[in-house]
């Protein structure tokens, strides 16, 4: 009798401890934390990338900062005031003609502008010519230190593209102010409306566009420094 009741006791021992040791979890190996990052990996979407006619439609929201800085604050300034607020009469309205035409003229000009920085740290700004760059302080950029090859600055073909794209891109942006608009239309006709309120926004899209097909590397004044600069 006391032998099979220590046997039974045994025996209920070893299945308690056996019952107890399947519900302890196991800790996962160094082989299955790799497998289950790999899977974690694995699950994450891949980054869509940015077509090219979305990146036009963000770069046509802002169209502004496709200008000279200058250029852009020149006219919010000066408009409104050569203009007396949309109320031209014979004597503002070729004056502000000329405004435009000159500040278009500056926005073709600032296209071929580019920068370079000296050894000391310095920036010094130039003209981009057919022969290279013509550098608007020589003196100082000489004695901070010039890049001995100044041909590779030289005005191309992509140059000539964005000083075209920036004029269109300031005319959308001076046809969609109200105080040009009251300036040289004031009391428009209905076609005369549509032609002002499609022709900017179309300008604005296909410049943007053009702008993203043709890239540029210039730094140049009023502009804003882009990362794949020299």
């Amino acid at each position: 009798m006391d032998m099979s009741r220590r046997a039974r006791s045994t025996s209920s021992k070893q299945t308690s401890t056996s019952s107890d040791a399947s519900e302890i979890p196991l800790l996962p190996t160094k082989a299955d934390n790799n497998n289950n990052n790999n899977f974690v990996a694995d699950e994450r979407p891949p980054i869509p990338r940015q077509s090219i006619s979305q990146r036009a439609l963000e770069s046509t929201a802002h169209l502004a900062n496709l200008l000279p800085t200058g250029t852009l604050l020149a006219f919010q300034l000066l408009i409104p005031i050569f203009t007396n607020n949309g109320s031209c009469d014979t004597a503002t309205r070729p004056m502000t003609f000329i405004l435009l035409a000159l500040l278009a003229f500056s926005c073709f000009l600032a296209c071929f502008t580019d920068s370079f920085k000296a050894p000391d740290g310095q920036i010094y700004y130039g003209l981009a010519t057919f022969k290279g760059l013509w550098i608007f302080d020589y003196q100082a950029a000489s004695i901070s230190g010039v890049p001995s090859d100044l041909n590779r600055y030289r005005a191309g073909f992509i140059d000539f593209v964005h000083a075209v794209l920036s004029v269109l891109v300031f005319v959308a942006v001076a046809l969609r102010d109200k105080n040009v608009v009251s300036c040289f239309y004031p009391t428009p006709d209905h076609e005369t409306k549509q032609v002002l309120d499609v022709v900017p926004i179309g300008i604005g899209v296909i410049c943007s566009l053009l702008f993203v097909v043709f890239p540029t590397r210039r730094h140049g004044i009023g502009f804003p420094v882009t990362p794949d600069r020299r």
